[in-house]
Order: structure tokens, then C-alpha cells, then sequence
């Protein structure tokens, strides 16, 4: 097939590459624009442009597609047969859903209709699901709401990150695009209309997401933790500073007692959760301070069972 390929992060790069390796002829590569990044604050091209231009591809930045007329006429003098768009962070316009004849071809990171929006990797870790995957679909106007055409199942094991899950899904994701341009091309693929009822958001994340709030289980605390990761992560305040929670697990013991409450045991630091659960500390970093281990951290700080987090 001739096609356009819409994405930015790295992401979007195994897919990018796998239809290359699959014979396909990407026309063109569309990507956001490059952005100030790092502690340094330099520009930096999105990981989709360092790929293309690695394999000498033909790339574009449109700061803005929908009313961008000589973006349409480019696209319209290629003709693809489909543009391939995953993680491209822009709203497709319907002009450019109508142009090729075999749609907007969208791989999404969950089992549509579960966790429809911009960030449904983080949120499915995040809510403890033991099991997501992703999906391929043909864009229309709504938010993740096209007709489905593939999909495959992958496991969270329950130590995961987002991180872990989201190099997981972008490989299995890359081979089930290729997939299903093939069968796209055969025409052996039947659009299945998603059941709305069923569907579940996932929105961008918000620093405030990474806020602890010690009235859920540590369970669910530990889950958001990972899903949360590398950003907003996971934060609290202690005695009027933030303090970041870099490592966290569940701890073994139980203690009934007001959420929030710290807990010292020797080199342990643990802090009281809802449901009689608790949460321990093992890397932590308090504002102004460096990271380290809960236990150099509490030699150093000499915090005291009894003193409160989130206040």
C-alpha cells in the first residue's frame, strides 16, 4: 500500500518501522513539531522524525492540520490508500478522513471499548486491570469511537509499570497494524461497530493524578503508583513539604487506624491506608533534598510513628 504515517512518541516508532519492513511505501511522515525539552531546555524532535529521517523519509510538522490548506493539497496530490495513525496527539480532520480508500487506520492502546482517550495505558494500570492489549480501528470524528477491525490481548503482571506495558503494546501493537493492512488489502477484515454502553474514559493525566490520598487501599495506591509512572508519579506532603514517593509496595501488615499515619518498624517506613492496609516507602525524596532510601531517609529525618502525610 501507499501510506501517510501520522505519530510522535516513541510509541509510534516499532509501527513506523514494521510497515517499512512489511514492504509498504509510507509516502510521508506527519508528526507534531519539534518542542523544548530537558533540563537543558534545547528542542528536540519527536522520536516518529528521528526514524524517518533516519530512513530517509519525506516528514512534515503542521503546528495545525484542520484548516491547513497546502498540509490537504500535499496530502491530496499522494492519494494513499490509507494513513496509518498511532499516537499522533492531533484531532484527524474529516477531509482527512475521507481521503483514502481504506480510511484512517488508528491503533489504539486498549481493548476499544475500554479506556477511550490519551492516555489509556497509565489508567488501565493504574485501576489494577491484570489484562489490556490493544486495538485497530477506522478513525471517525468522535473520540476513539470508530469501528473496530483487530485486536490483541496482553497481561499486566502486577509488578508493571505503565512503562513496562507501554513497550509491550507498542511491540504487539506494531504486528497487529501489519496485520491488519493485509488483511485490509485482501478484504478478509469486518468492521465491528463498538457497544458505546460498555465505554470507559481515560484522560491526559494531571500532576494532581500523582496526589496520595491515604482514604484508598494501599492497593489501589501501589496500582496508581505504577500506572503513574514516569509521570505524575507518585506525591505526598510531609510536615508542609512535598515529598515524592519513588518506590512503593504494599506492605504485609495491617493496622487499623486514621489514613495517612506514619508507621516506623526499624529501617521501615509505612504509612496507614483504607482498609486496614498498609503502604511502605522503599525509595523517597523530600523536597529540596535528594533521592534515597526510606531508610537512609529516616535516619536523616528521624520521623517518628504518629506524625501524619497529606497535611
Amino acid at each position: 500500500m501507499k501510506l501517510v504515517f501520522c505519530g510522535t512518541p516513541q510509541f509510534a516508532v516499532p509501527t513506523l518501522e514494521a510497515i517499512l519492513a512489511a514492504g509498504h511505501e509510507v509516502a510521508l511522515v506527519v508528526t507534531q513539531p519539534d518542542r523544548v525539552a530537558g533540563r537543558g531546555m534545547e528542542m528536540q524532535a519527536p522520536p516518529v522524525k528521528r526514524t524517518a529521517l533516519e530512513r530517509n523519509l519525506p516528514v512534515v510538522q503542521p503546528e495545525k492540520i484542520k484548516s491547513n490548506v497546502e498540509f490537504r493539497v500535499q496530502l491530496e496530490g499522494i492519494a494513499p490508500d490509507a494513513i496509518v495513525v498511532v499516537a499522533y496527539g492531533r484531532i484527524i480532520p474529516q477531509w482527512m478522513l475521507d481521503l483514502p480508500r481504506f480510511g484512517n487506520i488508528n491503533l489504539h492502546g486498549s481493548l476499544l471499548p475500554k479506556y477511550r482517550g490519551a492516555a489509556p495505558i497509565q489508567w488501565a494500570v493504574a485501576n489494577g486491570e491484570v489484562v489490556t492489549g490493544v486495538t485497530t480501528m477506522r478513525l471517525d470524528s468522535g473520540l476513539d469511537t470508530g469501528d473496530m477491525l483487530l485486536a490483541q490481548v496482553c497481561p499486566i503482571a502486577l509488578e508493571e509499570t505503565a512503562v513496562d506495558v507501554y513497550e509491550c503494546l507498542a511491540d504487539v501493537g506494531s504486528k497487529l497494524m501489519v496485520k491488519t493492512l493485509w488483511r485490509l488489502e485482501e478484504g478478509s477484515i469486518y468492521p465491528e461497530p463498538q457497544n458505546h454502553e460498555l465505554a470507559t474514559l481515560a484522560p491526559i493525566l494531571k500532576r494532581e493524578d500523582g496526589w496520595m490520598d491515604f482514604g484508598r487501599s494501599a492497593k489501589q495506591l501501589y496500582d496508581r503508583w505504577r500506572g503513574f509512572q514516569p509521570w505524575p508519579g507518585a506525591h505526598t506532603s510531609l510536615r508542609g513539604k512535598k515529598l515524592i514517593a519513588h518506590k512503593v509496595r504494599v506492605a504485609d501488615e495491617t493496622f487499623h487506624g486514621e489514613p495517612g499515619e506514619i508507621v516506623i518498624r526499624g529501617e521501615l517506613m509505612m504509612v496507614r491506608c483504607a482498609d486496614a492496609t498498609m503502604l511502605a516507602f522503599d525509595e523517597v525524596q523530600l523536597e529540596g533534598k535528594k533521592r534515597m532510601s526510606a531508610a537512609e531517609f529516616l535516619r536523616g529525618f528521624q520521623l517518628k510513628s504518629g506524625e501524619r502525610l497529606g497535611q
